[in-house]
């Protein structure tokens, strides 16, 4: 019992109920002047043009998602679009949603009014009181057992208001809802945010896994040497390193916070010095080449091979230490490649383990390209090829 009754405890129930009522004002008003049935369908035939104008999805999406939402924040709440007509196909969606409502909110408001006249029709015919001829309920004589017929015509009252509000929340989600073009958006969007964010962690794990290990491996270096002028060095290459990985953070900081930020100011591997002279400071012995234009790369696959120079670099830090790295950029008219070689030591990662290794491959399958990681004659091989379109 009480879960029935619940519902009626909750203003919703009641504003739904009002939602629909106000569908009937203005042909009600009309009909007042006018004194004729045929007024309901001049009112009908009028929402057909008004429903054409896109403005008018906007107001009924509001109307709708204060009154049957409870102006709530939840899915039921998004799920109405408050924004303008975008296609025919919205606009014969809110005609079919403005002649449904008024119909429904006629016979919602009809039947409400002959159910709580009926009621008060009831209790005082048990009593002696002459009443009105009704339209639902034709009462003969003045009888007590009138009053027992109370109960039932209330809870069907109680039915009309929650079983209507019910209704035109659901018809409101259907036809106030997004359609199959905004559905498809809102997938994509919801694509890019998560690509985004992949992206964004990547950038983080690369830029700040680089600069940590730097500056473990340069403390561990300089607390072995015991040498001044090395301790100096490698305190100048961690406040570097530092500063750099500073500068990064801040950019994919940046993109947190503004969503339509251009990417253009992510490094690019015309910066790449940056990344050599980094590992060279914490003792590995860089043998770079590079052949072809950087700044002819296009901005996505130079910034993406940054940033693979940068993983590879660091993962030879981690794993092998110092020792000597070579380093080959080689930029065509169709491919970018890179190659990072190093010794081969005891600490070999798996083929397939480790995120830096994944995410150098990640990165190049991104681009179209292909990626090889894993031992090559006695060294450590990672070998990119992007293409430039």
């Amino acid at each position: 019992m009480v879960r029935l009754l619940r519902p009626f405890g909750r203003a919703v129930t009641y504003t739904r109920w009002l939602h629909l009522f106000i569908a009937t004002v203005w042909p009600a008003m009309w009909m007042f002047v006018e004194e004729a049935w045929w007024t309901w369908l001049v009112a009908a035939a009028t929402l057909a043009p008004v429903g054409l104008v896109p403005a008018m999805r906007t107001v009924e999406g509001l109307q709708a998602r204060l009154l049957l939402t409870g102006h709530r924040h939840d899915s039921e709440s998004l799920a109405i679009v408050v924004a303008p007509s975008a296609s025919w196909g919205d606009r014969g969606r809110l005609v079919v949603w403005l002649e449904t409502r008024l119909l429904l909110g006629y016979a919602t408001a009809f039947l409400s009014v002959q159910l709580l006249t009926s009621t008060v029709d009831l209790v005082a015919s048990a009593f002696g009181r002459d009443v009105d001829e009704g339209v639902l309920v034709v009462l003969d004589g003045h009888q007590w057992w009138h009053i027992l017929f109370a109960p039932l015509s209330l809870a069907a009252l109680a039915a009309t208001v929650l079983g209507a509000g019910r209704l035109v929340t659901a018809l409101a989600l259907r036809l106030l809802g997004p359609s199959p073009a905004d559905r498809l958006a809102a997938l994509e969007e919801r694509t890019e945010q998560l690509l985004e964010r992949t992206r964004i962690a990547r950038e983080l794990h690369d830029s700040i896994g680089h600069a940590l290990t730097v500056a473990v491996v340069q403390a561990g270096a300089a607390r072995a040497a015991d040498d001044p002028a090395f301790t100096e060095r490698a305190l100048s290459a961690i406040e570097e390193t530092g500063r750099a990985a500073l500068e990064d953070l801040e950019r994919v900081l940046g993109v947190l916070r503004e969503s339509g930020r251009p990417v253009s100011g992510r490094p690019t591997l015309t910066e790449s010095d940056r990344l050599l002279e980094s590992a060279r400071a914490s003792g590995a012995k860089v043998d770079a080449e590079v052949t072809g234009p950087l700044d002819t790369v296009p901005g996505p696959v130079s910034r993406e091979g940054y940033r693979i120079l940068q993983e590879s670099l660091t993962n030879v830090l981690r794993h092998a230490g110092a020792v000597p790295v070579r380093v080959r950029i080689e930029v065509t008219h169709e491919t970018l490649a890179l190659e990072i070689r190093n010794p081969l030591t005891a600490d070999v990662p798996g083929p397939g383990r480790g995120s830096g290794l994944r995410g150098i491959r990640e990165r190049a399958a991104l681009l179209g390209g292909r990626a090889h990681t894993g031992p090559d004659q006695g060294d450590w091989q990672v070998h990119v090829e992007l293409p430039l379109r």
